[in-house]
């Protein structure tokens, strides 16, 4: 499994390739993350192309080459969702996770991080990351992503005969009433929540 540092590094690769449409040099990855020694760079390159992320060709002036697939690609972070009013779910790949081995079988799962503090008694605080089954139906009283037209919001799922309501973990919020005449669907089941602490 990669430490921090080796995934900041794997990010900052992608984003420059993005931005330049080639991988950055040894010395710019060096600089970018204050490592003097082009072996201490050479070390993390090596964890990367283990771990199946890229390749890397010695002397070679922009040796790195991002593999794709990857070998190990985690759980999609794809953007934020609303734990208050609904907000528009964006539709980007942030980053990804490696919990699969956590929540079981990851080929369905997803993440996202929430804003918000609608489902603070079900223990889901703003910046957590829930992890989420995807699905189109639920259980009534399951957590759920549900999509109202282009927004998406984490809340309790209670179906009733005429209308859904989705109901948050917060006394300050009132139900969001969902009828036939909304655009409305399920788009997973919260199975889990990540949360970092300190500094």
């Amino acid at each position: 499994m990669l430490n921090d540092r080796a995934r900041e590094i794997l990010s900052y690769i992608r984003g420059f390739q993005q931005e330049h449409g080639m991988p950055p040099t040894i010395r710019e990855i060096g600089k970018a993350f204050s490592i003097s020694s082009t072996n201490g760079v050479r070390y993390y390159l090596t964890l990367l192309e283990k771990a199946g992320y890229l390749k890397h060709r010695e002397g070679v002036s922009r040796g790195c080459s991002l593999l794709q697939p990857m070998k190990h690609p985690g759980i999609p972070l794809v953007g934020r969702v609303a734990a208050g009013q609904p907000i528009l779910a964006e539709e980007s790949i942030e980053d990804r996770l490696d919990v699969g081995q956590v929540f079981g079988e990851s080929s369905d799962l997803f993440a996202l991080r929430v804003r918000g503090d609608s489902m603070v008694d079900a223990g889901i605080l703003e910046g957590d990351v829930v992890i989420v089954r995807q699905r189109d139906q639920a259980k009534p009283g399951a957590i759920v992503v549900a999509l109202i037209g282009e927004e998406a919001t984490v809340k309790y799922y209670r179906p009733g005969s005429d209308h859904i309501e989705l109901v948050a973990a917060n006394q300050k919020y009132e139900p969001i009433r969902v009828t036939g005449d909304d655009d409305f669907r399920i788009l997973g089941v919260v199975t889990g929540v990540l949360r970092t602490v300190g500094g």
